[in-house]
């Protein structure tokens, strides 16, 4: 996410939205002070644990990750979770989403997640599509929220080549 310049332009990207009603708890108000205070003191591991406990994965799961080899990943990525909290923040507050969040996001948009997803992160990748006027729902089954490049890849070509992509993402200017 480091190529993007500022906050606008991290909106509809990579991060599912999500409201309280599919959300384990409502997104604190000082949270993303507290995770960039982490971040910017050092504390990486820190920073992750908080996420991790914000997004449902309990204690005791969060003290064994810190000794397998999946926690110098995360830590290593620690300082992108304020990008990550800034895309949804602003849809954690316990509202419905809208579509008048996106009025800009007209374009074929594929919504997927992983079967093996926590039902928060599925309800919350249905509802964005629900919501978006040329959205597809699909769900990529026996997939974590990690989704697996062998099982993404298909999927997103099947998605771009298909005939309704490349229909809608056509201006009606050239069409003949």
């Amino acid at each position: 996410m480091g190529r993007f310049r500022r906050t606008e332009d991290l909106r509809d990207v990579r991060r599912p939205p999500c409201d309280r009603e599919y959300m384990p708890a409502p997104l604190p108000e000082d949270f993303l002070a507290r995770l960039n205070e982490a971040i910017g003191s050092g504390r990486r591991g820190d920073a992750v644990k908080l996420f991790l406990k914000f997004v449902g994965v309990p204690g005791i799961f969060i003290t064994l990750m810190r000794f397998m080899p999946v926690w110098s990943k995360l830590t290593a990525v620690a300082h992108t979770l304020p990008y990550d909290i800034t895309v949804v923040k602003d849809h954690q507050t316990g509202r419905p989403l809208s579509p008048s969040d996106w009025p800009g996001a007209t374009v074929p948009t594929l919504a997927m997640d992983g079967g093996k997803s926590p039902a928060w992160m599925r309800n919350a990748m249905r509802t964005l599509a629900d919501v978006l006027p040329n959205a597809t729902y699909r769900t990529l089954d026996g997939q974590t929220h990690m989704v697996k490049a062998d099982a993404h890849v298909p999927a997103l070509v099947e998605f771009f080549t298909s005939q309704e992509h490349v229909a809608a993402s056509v201006p009606s200017s050239l069409q003949a």
